[in-house]
């Protein structure tokens, strides 16, 4: 097995880090038009798109698109995805809604500091994290393959 390695493809390196800038910008304007001004405060954990579900796909779709599905690099990306997005709508929401019952039961206790309640994700919110990872793999590789090599 030859591997080749081109030191000018960084694309690798850049989608997910375009995907994460993706999806909070996204998600910061959705939750701003949400709330009817602009939304820093809901900056964090949960909301639309999923940032985690936008990395992983970002990375699982670009090694399918340029090392194709059949190679053990998708393979593993897959399988990060897949667990980083039941992490996401499992175990998080549930570390969300305890945390609201939490607050519910001491909210009445002096100095108490409210847990963040807005863990974890829908599905609605992972699908739509998966579609914007999967966008910005297809952008990052037509951009990579408009520069010269």
């Amino acid at each position: 097995m030859i591997i080749s390695f081109d030191p000018s493809d960084i694309s690798y390196a850049v989608t997910p880090f375009a995907a994460w800038l993706v999806a909070g910008v996204l998600k910061f304007v959705v939750n701003s038009v949400k709330a009817g001004k602009p939304a820093f405060g809901l900056i964090g954990y949960g909301g639309l798109p999923s940032n985690h579900s936008a990395i992983v796909s970002s990375m699982a779709a670009l090694i399918a698109i340029k090392e194709g599905i059949g190679h053990p690099a998708f393979g593993v990306a897959l399988t990060l995805a897949f667990i980083v997005m039941l992490d996401a709508n499992s175990l998080r929401r549930q570390v969300g809604r305890h945390a609201a019952a939490i607050n519910r039961l001491a909210a009445q206790l002096p100095g108490y500091q409210p847990l963040r309640e807005r863990m974890g994700h829908t599905r609605t919110e992972i699908l739509a994290g998966v579609v914007v990872g999967i966008a910005v793999a297809a952008g990052v590789h037509a951009l990579a393959a408009l520069l010269p090599h």
